[in-house]
């Protein structure tokens, strides 16, 4: 698990550039409020592909008595967080941000680790996806209070969406969680 000292200084990587003035969306937003909220919101938009990845990655190697079952959530929940990325990146273009460009832009900003091991027994699977779950919704709670500081309740609006999405997949694999005896 990535601890919160990690999330605030990789979060500071996020190097805000302005729009150019072809990507510069109109906004009654200040300059500022723009300046806080893309940097609030790119870092979610990278642990979100990361958090997509590893769930997928998971959905991919499964093995064990609730294959089935395991599969369909984790497909689930991959579709919903990568659904959540594009809600997040069409936020920050239309407030007059600019968001990720790229996989590396991705590694710059995630807090979210990498998941490369070569197998993880499912009931750890479903552990490691419970906590970064939680890391994200903590990083999602700091940036809707970014968003309602400036007045960009469009921007809060949507990401009490995604709290609520969050906080639902990290449900499910609590829930997950509590039948690991059952798992063998």
């Amino acid at each position: 698990m990535v601890s919160k000292e990690k999330v605030t200084s990789k979060s500071q990587v996020s190097t805000y550039k302005p729009a150019s003035k072809e990507l510069a969306t109109t906004t009654d937003l200040s300059s500022e409020a723009v300046q806080e909220i893309t940097k609030a919101l790119n870092p979610l938009i990278a642990d979100a592909f990361a958090l997509y990845v590893k769930t997928k990655n998971f959905h991919w190697h499964l093995s064990g008595s609730h294959f089935r079952d395991y599969h369909l959530l984790f497909d689930e929940q991959a579709d919903q967080i990568f659904g959540d990325t594009d809600t997040l990146a069409e936020r920050v273009r239309r407030v007059g941000g600019t968001t990720i460009r790229s996989i590396s832009h991705i590694s710059q900003l995630q807090t979210i680790e990498d998941d490369n091991n070569e197998f993880v027994p499912p009931g750890e699977m479903a552990q490691r996806l419970m906590a970064d779950n939680q890391l994200l919704v903590v990083a999602q709670r700091a940036a809707h209070e970014v968003c309602n500081k400036h007045n960009d309740y469009a921007t809060a609006s949507e990401l009490e969406v995604i709290i609520d999405n969050t906080e639902r997949r990290k449900w499910f694999l609590f829930e997950v969680i509590q039948g690991l005896d059952n798992t063998k």
